[in-house]
């Protein structure tokens, strides 16, 4: 997957609620089937493409011109126009920066969990109704994976952070 920029000198450009509704209700969907998949890595994608879609829906919401020329990383545009949620942007970086690197169940559902609290960040940001509860009454259990020293262990379902 790749990073999401931004053209900043594209935002100036009066963005509907409609694009930003649609990018809300992608993240959600984007959340439950992270929820639903049973292979890890897919999980932590899907997890991931939940919470690139909700910064999206903020900074399509609320950014404006700010003369920058050229693209620009989604999660180093969010802190411009959402400064609550500087801390969310840098975590979220941090796990862009992983992608490309395998990732157990357990860091696949912490994040699940994570992106669903972001959302629900994103959607107070915007003056939204929260959606009640989380995924847990659709989360799934994730596949046997063999591990590097060719035994199997099972997938988590929610740990306790």
């Amino acid at each position: 997957m790749a990073t999401i920029t931004v053209d900043a000198s594209a935002t100036g450009t009066r963005h509907s609620a409609g694009a930003s509704l649609d990018l809300l209700d992608r993240s959600r969907h984007s959340l439950l089937e992270a929820c639903q998949s049973r292979e890890v890595s897919q999980r932590y994608l899907q997890a991931q493409l939940g919470a690139l879609r909700a910064a999206a829906a903020l900074v399509a919401a609320r950014a404006t011109p700010d003369g920058h020329c050229g693209p620009r990383s989604l999660w180093e545009l969010l802190p411009t126009v959402a400064p609550e949620l500087a801390e969310w942007a840098e975590f979220f970086e941090l796990v862009t920066a992983r992608r490309g690197q395998p990732h157990s169940a357990r860091e696949a559902d912490d994040l699940i969990r994570q992106s669903e609290v972001f959302l629900d960040l994103v959607c107070r940001s915007l003056g939204l109704p929260v959606q009640p509860g989380s995924h847990d009454e659709v989360l799934v259990p994730t596949a046997l994976a063999t591990t590097s020293a060719g035994s199997s262990s099972a997938g988590s379902t929610r740990a306790a952070p």
